[in-house]
């Protein structure tokens, strides 16, 4: 504990847009005390210091956190950066740290963290995602169109945020020369976008949901949101239903940020899921609360 009680939280990946929304949240609580870590340190709203450390693909990576965490001493280690989820789930293990990193299972992370394991995995538990397909499974951009029937998304199976997402509807779109194997391919959802922010309890498994809508993407059809609408609770049921259903499907705990679109239909499809606090998370504060109130470090 820090001074006056406080609880002392460590955010890794605090200058990125996840740890700055975080950062956001915890600047106006008293009850919490919050360092941050970051590859590329700086200033950030919310955190006290935040303080250097390798990237997750460094092998300094493993040994430098645990120096942090001996320092600092937190009772709450809250990882925010894709790539960093299992290594730090299996460092967590290694090193004993019992339940002080807000982390799921590393093998549930790992698949959380390749879009297409999470649309093997949620296909075939039945969970309602696009029709999909590896993208050197489909040939050329015609031959991705004629399986769609109609645009398609492409995407790299390991990115974070709309990063490298694209739409193609044109059979010569130049991106097409990119996509190999690392990419992902999936079709075109046309219809409302919504990114769930999901706790799920490692002591329940009981789930809080807040849906959030998107109501402006950053390159129009696709993308960061630039706008987000928090959605009452009984506003899209089978939105909060089709997330609780992935995170149980996928055996993630703990903060979850998903994003969800509708086909033409109306049916909801999920695109893609973050094991982690995302972006949005400042849209759905009571996320951050169930984490504090609930995680057992």
């Amino acid at each position: 504990m820090g001074a006056g009680g406080a609880r002392k939280v460590v955010v890794t990946g605090a200058a990125g847009p996840a740890g700055r929304a975080l950062g956001t949240q915890l600047a106006s609580r008293d009850d919490v005390q919050a360092v941050g870590a970051d590859m590329a340190p700086v200033p950030v709203p919310g955190y006290g210091s935040v303080e250097e450390v390798p990237p997750a693909g460094d092998p300094r990576y493993e040994r430098a956190t645990l120096d942090l965490l001996a320092r600092v001493g937190p009772d709450l280690v809250l990882p925010t950066v894709s790539e960093e989820l299992p290594r730090i789930a299996v460092l967590a293990r290694a090193a004993g740290l019992g339940g002080t990193v807000v982390v799921s299972a590393a093998s549930a992370s790992a698949v959380a963290g390749d879009k297409l394991l999470t649309m093997w995995a949620l296909a075939r538990a039945g969970v309602s995602v696009p029709a999909f397909a590896p993208a050197d499974a489909l040939g050329s951009a015609a031959d991705a169109l004629a399986w769609a029937g109609g645009p398609v998304v492409v995407k790299p199976r390991v990115a974070r945020g709309g990063r490298g997402v694209h739409v193609v509807d044109d059979p010569d779109d130049p991106v097409w020369e990119h996509v190999d194997a690392a990419w992902l391919v999936q079709v075109f959802a046309p219809a409302v976008e919504y990114s769930p922010q999901v706790y799920r309890s490692p002591v329940t498994g009981s789930s809080v949901v807040v849906v959030l809508q998107k109501a402006a993407l950053e390159q129009g059809r696709i993308g960061n949101a630039t706008a987000v609408e928090p959605l009452p609770d009984d506003a899209a049921p089978d939105v909060a239903a089709l997330a609780v259903r992935t995170v149980e499907a996928l055996d993630l705990v703990g903060p979850v940020d998903l994003d969800v679109r509708r086909l033409a239909d109306g049916t909801p499809v999920v695109l893609e899921v973050n094991a982690r606090f995302g972006a949005l998370s400042a849209a759905a504060p009571r996320i951050l609360e169930s984490v504090l109130t609930d995680w057992p470090g």
